[in-house]
């Protein structure tokens, strides 16, 4: 089976090793890689893991801001989408969690019932108090995330979605595809969610603006759950913030992203079940010298980023905010005051 992961990077460096060995483990066989503006050497990085064969990697196409859009528009002309037998698009900070079977994609497509399209919820894990950045796997570092039915008090919460050969696209959305306007309902795909159930037939159908991203999570996790670290350590957030991110050039990131993500309600390590596979995957990448001594320069680049922007004052007021922000998410702490539970 042929899965090929497409993404959208700018200054991701010090993460790419663990996301490509993770995915590897999993199932996905092809990686195309789009990227823009990078000052920590993740192009060069790239460049080099194309030259050995591991992914292809191509400039971003986009000539405004909406970088994510283009770059998926520009991957349906490419063999290694278009050869795939599955599609998965998504960031290098989410990491496809699959709970049964032998822990990889074809497991979950047996377990979904090999469906059109599977659609897996996000669930976001927290700071968990590590302020400085450490070279070492994600997913073995942040263990602890919101309830995982209720983020923001909001029980629908967002989706990636794994697309299957013979989907009937229309184009494809960073969280889910969309087929063909006006198609005939016997001739809609089958798609399920992480559980193997039908999604909504508001979302199949995006009636809503507001829920063609999303659906209730209860109980839609039972074979997968895409972990999203979209906060890391306190070090790296500050770097994030200073990057925008691949959709929106200079976009910043306000204290309200921080405080919906670093809700640290509830553990889940149930991804480390993958750690030993993947500490001798990352070990083997590194034996290749120079892609070893790429990551490094990555890693010192991103340190470097992180002492520089400390010398700002806006940045070193950002931290300290951050840093001193109660673990609550928006409503939560405000709520909580109003009944004396806090002060």
């Amino acid at each position: 089976m042929r899965i090929t992961a497409v993404t959208c990077v700018k200054n991701e460096g010090p993460f790419l090793l663990e996301w490509i060995a993770f995915n590897r483990l999993i199932g996905v066989t092809d990686h195309l890689f789009y990227s823009n503006d990078c000052t920590d050497g993740t192009d060069r990085l790239l460049d080099v893991l194309q030259d050995r064969g591991l992914v292809q990697h191509l400039p971003n196409p986009a000539e405004g801001r909406n970088y994510q859009m283009e770059a998926l528009k520009d991957a349906r002309k490419h063999e290694i989408v278009t050869g795939a037998d599955w599609v998965w698009v998504a960031d290098v900070d989410e990491f496809l969690n699959i709970h049964v079977g032998d822990h990889t994609i074809p497991a979950l497509i047996d377990a979904c019932g090999d469906p059109q399209a599977i659609s897996v919820t996000f669930q976001f894990f927290a700071n968990c108090g590590i302020n400085a950045f450490e070279d070492r796997p994600v997913i073995g570092q942040f263990t602890r995330s919101h309830n995982p039915d209720l983020w923001c008090g909001e029980a629908a919460i967002e989706v990636k979605t794994l697309v299957r050969r013979d989907f009937p696209l229309q184009y494809y959305g960073a969280h889910r595809p969309f087929f063909r306007d006006k198609l005939p309902p016997k001739e809609r795909p089958a798609w399920t969610d992480g559980s193997g159930r039908p999604v909504p037939h508001r979302f199949l159908v995006a009636a809503n603006p507001r829920r063609i991203r999303r659906f209730p999570a209860k109980g839609a996790r039972e074979f997968a759950t895409l972990n999203h670290y979209a906060l890391r350590s306190l070090d790296s957030y500050l770097v994030k913030n200073d990057r925008g991110d691949v959709n929106r050039e200079n976009r910043a990131f306000d204290d309200t992203y921080w405080r919906e993500r670093n809700d640290p309600a509830w553990e889940d390590i149930s991804i480390r079940r993958y750690l030993p596979a993947l500490d001798a995957a990352l070990a083997e990448l590194k034996a290749d010298r120079t892609i070893r001594e790429l990551h490094d320069e990555a890693v010192r680049r991103h340190r470097e980023k992180r002492d520089q922007l400390m010398t700002q004052a806006r940045y070193a007021e950002m931290y300290a905010h951050l840093k001193g922000l109660p673990t609550y998410p928006p409503g939560e702490y405000e709520l909580m005051q109003e009944l004396g539970l806090v002060t």
